[in-house]
């Protein structure tokens, strides 16, 4: 899958060092360097990934592991109710069907219209120690990310921006040979954009992943597989796309035992 890729405060001297100490001072002065704090959002604290089946609408952080018997068997009920169907040609698919990337403007969606990139709204959604460019509450220029696939952390800056990507859970083109190449533009967009179909996640990760469904690639990390299967059921029912059998019989298993 391709992806494309606040509030200014005074900096001791002693933090703008430790800063350059730990980082390298990698481009950051070019872009300027502000906290997030103030008007800019939140980033959480480690540990505060959220699990799917207590985020339905996708805009708290991360994807916590979904343990214990109730909550597997609640995630088994969600994959169990999803339709099946074979998956169809890829034929007419391309990115530029969903709308650019990543448009702030995809009405229907959480975050929508907010004044702030799809992609920004991501990182700060489920980035910490989230730093923005100066004069900014939007464009992320560094953070830590805490990888759900790999179960890495990831000290990410912006010159190098493709080490983080923003992962389409249901893939587009996948979508598109699910059914959606028969859906309105405007209901594409909002698939694209919707942050209960996006991760940001490691680069390599993604890159593996490509188009596959749940039977041809799960996260590397074991122990958020049933939480992955349980967020693509989600997208799933909310845009109602059916998956294939395979990818079902793999999403239900991964959330048994």
């Amino acid at each position: 899958m391709r992806r494309h890729s606040g509030i200014r405060t005074g900096w001791a001297a002693g933090a703008v060092l430790a800063l350059a100490l730990v980082t390298g001072c990698e481009g950051l002065e070019a872009d300027g360097d502000t906290p997030a704090s103030g008007g800019g959002a939140a980033a959480p604290a480690a540990g505060h990934a959220v699990s799917p089946l207590r985020n339905p609408d996708g805009t708290e952080p991360g994807l916590a592991p979904v343990t214990g018997d109730g909550p597997r068997a609640e995630a088994r009920k969600l994959i169990d109710g999803l339709t099946t169907k074979g998956r169809g040609p890829r034929t007419g698919y391309d990115r530029d069907e969903f709308g650019y990337a990543w448009m702030d403007t995809a009405d229907g969606v959480p975050l929508a219209r907010n004044g702030c990139d799809t992609r920004n709204d991501l990182l700060k959604r489920d980035g910490q120690k989230v730093r923005f460019r100066s004069g900014s509450d939007c464009v992320v220029i560094a953070m830590t990310l805490d990888d759900p696939y790999t179960g890495s952390s990831i000290e990410w800056r912006k010159q190098k921006a493709s080490e983080v990507q923003i992962d389409h859970v249901v893939p587009l083109s996948y979508s598109w040979q699910m059914g959606s190449s028969r859906w309105p533009e405007n209901k594409r967009e909002q698939l694209a954009n919707d942050p209960l179909n996006l991760l940001p996640v490691e680069g390599r990760a993604n890159s593996a992943k490509s188009d596959s469904g749940p039977a041809s690639w799960l996260p590397p990390s074991k122990a958020v597989r049933c939480a992955y299967a349980v967020r693509f059921a989600q997208v799933a029912v909310k845009y109602e796309l059916a998956v294939t059998k395979a990818d079902k019989a793999m999403m239900s298993e991964q959330c048994r035992g």
